[in-house]
């Protein structure tokens, strides 16, 4: 235990401060001898040990004054030593301001009130498993990684909050945490329930892993950069995470992928004004994504990017109720199988939303998102075909059914293509019965022109009405009922006979297809 006798001046003057709350600045007030970058040159009357820190807050000094409440204020001090808490109850909050450590900070599993390292520099902050009563505030700090120094912490990693827990808030503004080999944060499990802000300047040089983590206070990343990936070339890791917000917007930037996979966010998830730097995949296919949002779950899902992303975007299995998109959303892959929203609204161009609009262009630029997707899916036209139906677009709907078939149609057998074209010409697969209605008037026309130039053969003679060849021909084209014609005449002319028979054949396919678009009409879904 220290004695108050082993104690250096400037550690005296923290001792005494200790009981009443009082702040020890150790600033000079010059900003060129109190820059943060030169505090490993500070001398003895600005060095506190790590030892005297951790003394007191485990009780040291426990003599309080009457009316005051003890805590540890310490500015402008270089922190000489490991500062290690490592299980420790802690009772008095700790804040230090513009302090240079010489080692690391060990807080795991320590239980803490509120922990406040603000505008300094630290090798490395371990608080894995850590209870942190009030908030856990590195404001304008960096944290930077290196070697291990104990077994509580990997190599690679420079702020630690694995399994933590924080009942305030985690305070990261204009922070810089500094892992180019690894993690810049590793807090997988780690529970935050006042929100994790890491806005305004702040700086990750590594991946942050938050897998698993519970977010219900939110996460909020507006004007962050997270210049370097880790191993695998992600920036931000939210695999499997809950938040009740993740916002990305507002001059975000990623140099690496973005990956929510199985993230369920209760409210909204937006990159708007976000620029998202994959690398696209080379002739060896390597490369790694913008984003990955496979499984992911959200309310609200605003994409509506600063400009289109560089990689792919992975959208399989993902549900959103909205989904908000601009012309600079999706880069030149989109995995869509499995993509399920309730409604799509893009991004005017003053930047107001509006309910995206219908008719041939609005489908032809969604249908071109969609075949963005490699290979072929049914479900990306079903769920786009079922939204414009759900608006009450119906022939939309039936534009991106005709053009889901056509895709299809890519995938079969050669014998199997030329029966699509054939249906595609005729009918549009069911999906333009008109067309229908304009080879029944076609081959009306070519059959009457056709049989008026011979004159048939009666079945019985002196029985039945007269040859009428519009008559005859429209009775070989309707499949249903008679009109007296089909029956009481035949072609001795084997050429005109044939015409007859795949008129009556033509006749079966054109009318039930008719009939087919104008149930659809009626019965709108």
């Amino acid at each position: 235990m220290l004695t108050y006798d082993e104690l250096t001046g400037p550690e005296r003057e923290l001792w005494d401060a200790f009981p009443e709350g009082r702040r020890v600045d150790l600033r000079t007030g010059t900003p060129e001898e109190d820059r943060i970058a030169g505090g490993g040159g500070w001398g003895p009357e600005r060095t506190v040990r790590a030892a005297v820190i951790a003394a007191l807050l485990l009780g040291a000094n426990a003599a309080q004054r009457p009316g005051a409440v003890g805590s540890l204020s310490l500015a402008g001090a270089l922190i000489s030593g490991r500062l290690d808490l490592a299980g420790a109850r802690i009772e008095h909050p700790l804040w230090l301001e513009e302090c240079w450590f010489e080692q690391e900070v060990n807080l795991y599993g320590a239980e803490t009130r509120t922990v406040a390292i603000m505008s300094s520099r630290v090798p490395r902050l371990e608080a894995g498993a850590s209870r942190i009563g009030g908030r856990l505030d590195l404001h304008g700090t960096q944290v930077e990684s290196g070697p291990p120094s104990s077994p509580f912490h990997r190599a690679s990693t420079a702020l630690s909050l694995v399994n933590a827990h924080v009942a305030g808030g985690i305070m990261l503004n204009r922070a810089r945490l500094i892992a180019p080999d690894g993690w810049a944060m590793a807090a997988g499990g780690l529970v935050v329930e006042g929100g994790l802000f890491c806005r305004r300047g702040f700086v990750a040089d590594g991946e942050i892993r938050l897998l698993g983590a519970q977010l219900p206070g939110g996460l909020f990343l507006q004007g962050a950069r997270l210049e370097r990936p880790g191993p695998h070339g992600v920036t931000l890791a939210l695999d499997n995470a809950t938040a009740q917000t993740v916002d990305c917007s507002d001059g975000f930037v990623s140099h690496g992928t973005v990956r929510l996979r199985g993230a369920q966010i209760t409210d909204n998830l937006t990159f708007e004004g976000a620029v998202l730097n994959g690398t696209p995949e080379d002739v060896e296919g390597t490369g790694h994504p913008a984003l990955v949002a496979m499984l992911m779950q959200a309310a609200d899902f605003d994409f509506a990017l600063a400009r289109r992303p560089a990689g792919t975007v992975d959208l399989r299995g993902a549900q959103v109720s909205y989904l908000h998109e601009s012309a600079h959303s999706w880069p030149e892959v989109v995995e869509l199988d499995g993509f399920v929203y309730g409604s799509i609204k893009a991004a005017e161009a003053d930047g107001e939303r509006r309910e995206a609009v219908s008719g041939p262009a609005a489908v032809a630029r969604r249908l071109e998102w969609i075949r963005r997707s490699p290979g072929y899916s049914p479900q990306p036209y079903e769920q786009l075909a079922a939204w414009y139906r759900k608006v009450g677009h119906d022939d939309d709907a039936r534009r991106v059914l005709l053009a889901k078939q056509r895709h299809r149609r890519r995938t079969l057998s050669p014998p199997a293509r030329a029966w699509g074209h054939l249906l595609d010409a005729t009918v549009g697969y069911g999906y333009r019965p008109w067309l229908a209605g304009v080879w029944l008037l076609a081959l009306l026309l070519l059959g009457t022109t056709a049989f008026d130039a011979d004159s048939p053969t009666p079945v019985k003679r002196g029985e039945g009405a007269p040859f009428q060849p519009l008559v005859y021909t429209l009775d070989l084209l309707i499949p249903i009922g008679g009109l007296g014609q089909r029956t009481a005449w035949y072609w001795t002319d084997d050429t005109l006979q044939w015409l007859a028979y795949a008129l009556v054949a033509l006749g079966w396919i054109l009318t039930t297809a008719v009939i087919a678009g104008v149930t659809r009409t009626l019965q709108k879904n």
